[in-house]
């Protein structure tokens, strides 16, 4: 993020209107982090690790650490939105991880490797000893898929200083090589463990049979988990009847506001994204929108217009569609508003969607009155007309024609 004139004359007095300034952000963390080095070597706590995409297959694969304490909460989704963090603390907290990185062939093994799987693997950070090349440069960057990042530098020397503390359970899964990662995951998952440490352990390259295990790039593994995950849970839902009712549910974080509606009928899901005007995402004077959906039988191909939030969504729907031990046919609703201001990563689409999940849901007896309170809702939130998006929904129309099959039979 660059500054623009705007930028030089406002000087991070937030005259533009935004309620955080990435460029004060940039200076505080050098200050905070970086100035905060006396030399290129330091004792601290990696609470996750970081493999990207460029290059691939040769990848760099950071130690993401901080000498700060508490160092667990600088890589907790969960928590962040259980405890209501704003966007300016989530930002604080993820600047001051330092990218301790090197590269490495996705299939090629070394020192630097192991010990970052073995990060990866445990149950609280990891304590490290750090020798980088040269003091860390300050690149904050914000991504759609991904948490923001921080400082980074190229690592010279790491030591583990005491052994990581590792779940029995995920020592389990990691040392079976004939052990697939599909899974593996849906083990993990019905033993309590989150996606985000999930998917970590999958891009490390901790899971799958031994001549498939690979790193995976940290943005790739976030979907894929979630992916994975969502078809464990999906087999096991489409066992339960389906729901009652006319339900719909209604919540936001961050900004991002999710109206989903579920509709008696078997398991089928359609996602919307719209973002309104004059927002990061949506500089035109109108509010635009893009969608993704599925049938009984799933997809086959990739979310393209939706892409990894059509994941998490799905995800966080048959969790609850578990939770009640019922089925039903979703269109989930999402809002993005200027609220949302700068991008945080998928697992926000995740958070929120929970959130509005768990609000109290309203019952309907008929999809058109279901149907009429959406209109309702958007029209006096946003003075915006859901029947832009409604007329294009595939799950409506194949609905309706459901339904006329089985009046003529």
């Amino acid at each position: 993020m660059h500054a623009g004139k705007n930028c030089l004359k406002c000087k991070g007095r937030l005259q533009c209107g935004a309620s955080f300034c990435p460029i004060i952000a940039k200076a505080a963390a050098r200050v905070r982090v970086v100035d905060a080095l006396e030399k290129p070597e330091f004792s601290g706590e990696a609470p996750t690790v970081f493999v990207g995409r460029v290059g691939y297959p040769f990848v760099n694969v950071g130690l993401m650490s901080t000498q700060a304490e508490d160092s667990a909460i600088y890589d907790a989704p969960r928590t962040w939105s259980a405890e209501n963090y704003e966007i300016p603390r989530i930002i604080d907290l993820r600047s001051g991880l330092i990218n301790s990185r090197f590269q490495s062939n996705v299939r090629e093994k070394s020192k630097f490797l192991e010990l970052s799987q073995e990060v990866a693997m445990a149950s609280k950070p990891a304590d490290v000893d750090i020798t980088l090349k040269d003091k860390p440069k300050v690149k904050i960057s914000f991504k759609s898929n991904e948490a923001p990042m921080g400082p980074s530098a190229k690592l010279v020397k790491a030591e583990l200083t005491e052994n990581p503390k590792i779940d029995k359970k995920v020592d389990y899964v990691v040392s079976d090589y004939d052990f697939k990662a599909t899974d593996a995951l849906a083990y993990l998952q019905e033993k309590g463990f989150e996606e985000n440490f999930l998917s970590r352990l999958l891009s490390i390259g901790n899971l799958g049979v031994k001549a498939q295990r690979k790193l995976v790039p940290t943005r790739w593994s976030i979907t894929a988990t979630d992916d994975m995950l969502a078809k464990n849970l999906m087999a096991e839902i489409k066992d339960f009847p389906a729901i009652n009712d006319h339900i719909a549910f209604f919540g936001n974080y961050l900004g991002n506001f999710y109206l989903v509606l579920m509709f008696p009928e078997i398991w089928s899901y359609e996602l919307f994204e719209t973002y309104m005007p004059k927002t990061s995402w949506n500089t035109e004077d109108k509010i635009n929108f893009m969608t993704d959906n599925e049938g009984y039988e799933g997809r086959k191909d990739y979310a393209e217009n939706c892409s990894g939030g059509y994941y998490s969504v799905r995800l966080a729907i048959l969790e609850k569609l578990k939770q009640i031990k019922r089925q039903a046919s979703v269109l989930a609703l999402r809002f993005i508003t200027d609220d949302y201001y700068l991008p945080l990563g998928v697992w926000v689409t995740r958070e929120a969607t929970r959130k509005a999940l768990m609000s109290k849901p309203i019952a309907f007896d008929s999809k058109e009155r279901m149907l009429h309170y959406a209109k309702l809702l958007a029209q006096k939130r946003w003075s915006y007309d859901a029947e832009n998006l409604l007329k294009e929904s595939r799950l409506l129309k194949e609905m309706k024609q459901q339904s006329k099959l089985s009046r003529f039979a």
